[in-house]
């Protein structure tokens, strides 16, 4: 009970915190084309994975589309096609469907527009990237393993408990390919690549 009541005020607090930071957004064609090719991208690397021995699996690089949009060009823009590839997620990308309607709500929405959140603090240091990726994946990462206890305990291993079977199934996809993003996200010539897709114009 109190983990559906907290995964209840988690999925509310955060829905409507990005709501309200989507606030002024403006879809231009540029946006959205931007946010589309992010789309597409995001849900074709997460349609390849490496799976792994806990049943979890790392996707190849599917959190970067969204994480580069937010910090190249609008973390907003990346919120808003983030919700969208949660929408497409249970049609799209394979392992994704829906054992309950509010696991669509609790979990999908957030896992993917979470990645906006990489592009908060901006890219001026390289400590503000990191921080606004470990912001990301940890919003992220709170959603699904609240989801993982709520909707799939009954596949726990034997003598972890639905929490701690949970956290390892999600942890041992999500260290790694932290890991990867961030040392991906490092050399990336971010200001180059802002420059390039604002192209003068802003949202």
């Amino acid at each position: 009970m109190m983990t559906a009541t907290f995964a209840v005020v988690y999925t509310l607090g955060y829905l409507g915190t990005t709501i309200w930071l989507c606030r002024g957004l403006r879809i231009t064609p540029k946006a959205l084309c931007l946010g589309a090719m992010a789309i597409a991208m995001t849900l074709l690397l997460g349609s390849i994975t490496i799976p792994l021995p806990t049943g979890c699996g790392i996707s190849c690089g599917s959190w970067l589309p969204l994480m580069v949009l937010a910090l190249v060009y609008d973390y907003r823009l990346a919120m808003v096609s983030g919700v969208a590839c949660g929408i497409l997620a249970p049609f799209l990308l394979p392992g994704w469907s829906l054992v309950h309607w509010a696991q669509f709500f609790m979990e999908y929405l957030v896992v993917f527009s979470s990645m906006g959140y990489a592009g908060v603090f901006g890219f001026k240091k390289r400590y503000y990237v990191i921080l606004g990726m470990l912001l990301a994946v940890c919003l992220r990462l709170v959603a699904q393993v609240l989801s993982g206890v709520i909707f799939f305990s009954q596949n726990a291993w034997d003598g972890w408990g639905a929490w701690g079977y949970s956290l390892g199934f999600h942890l041992s996809a999500k260290i790694p390919e932290s890991i990867f993003t961030g040392l991906i996200l490092m050399i990336l010539p971010l200001k180059q690549l802002s420059k390039f897709a604002k192209g003068g114009n802003n949202v």
